[in-house]
């Protein structure tokens, strides 16, 4: 692309355009919620007199697992990773960004820093609070911190792909965390192996020592795959994206 944006700087514009329509007011005080209510979780199991150390690490864990992998981290990054290119498709913003001569990658890579940058805080932090008010010991904690973020990332690219590919993200989103890797991935090792759940759970499993449905690879893998998954994610949103008419 002849006098093109410097990539650094094609990034940092997104980001810093798509940020601003990111933070609504709404949004934050919604998701912020669903953080309270889960930490609230947290702390009224924590405060259960399971005599057994290992039952209450094994509950503890399962809550982990339930509510932050199975809700709080792929709901947070679907509203917020959907929204920065769809929403900005939808309402014209995109056709600012277009127009610009800008390599359509940076575009996407920026997209998913202004997503990322707002549901991390809104998902590490209320998980990680949940693990520590569960009071079963650091190591959920730290399991909770790196799977959350690990989490995060993948979601988070995985969904803006998704808000270029479709209309009404969110409900398609929801069909994926509901349906594949709530119901299919359950059932199936091969649906399993693309679930990001999968990889989560893993992380889970190998630094606490409970097993956990679908975490049954090295916690190495339980990394690195979802780190690749969002590699693969953000490429195909930029092809997806220099193919796109936007008016």
């Amino acid at each position: 692309m002849s006098g093109a944006v410097a990539p650094l700087r094609a990034i940092a514009v997104t980001y810093r355009v798509i940020l601003r329509q990111l933070v609504t007011t709404g949004r934050v005080i919604a998701l912020g919620l669903i953080g309270v209510a889960v930490a609230v979780v947290g702390w009224a199991v924590g405060r259960s007199n399971e005599p057994f150390e290992f039952i209450r690490l094994e509950n503890a864990v399962g809550v982990v697992s339930l509510v932050a992998f199975t809700i709080v981290v792929p709901v947070v990054a679907l509203v917020f990773a959907a929204a920065s290119l769809g929403d900005t498709r939808e309402d014209g913003t995109l056709v600012y960004l277009w127009l610009r001569p800008m390599r359509r990658w940076t575009v996407v890579v920026g997209a998913w820093l202004a997503a990322l940058t707002v549901s991390v805080p809104l998902t590490v932090i209320p998980v990680a609070v949940t693990a520590v008010l569960l009071d079963v010991g650091g190591e959920l904690v730290w399991a909770t911190v790196i799977a959350s973020v690990v989490g995060v990332i993948a979601y988070s690219a995985l969904f803006v792909l998704l808000g270029l590919l479709v209309k009404n993200a969110i409900v398609w989103g929801l069909a994926y965390i509901i349906m594949w890797e709530g119901v299919v991935a359950a059932f199936g090792s091969s649906a399993a192996k693309v679930a990001i759940r999968g990889y989560t759970s893993s992380i889970l499993t190998a630094r606490t020592g409970v097993e956990l449905q679908l975490g049954d690879v090295s916690q190495a893998v339980g990394i690195v795959v979802p780190v690749v998954i969002a590699v693969v994610a953000l490429a195909l949103a930029a092809i997806r994206l220099d193919r796109l008419e936007v008016a």
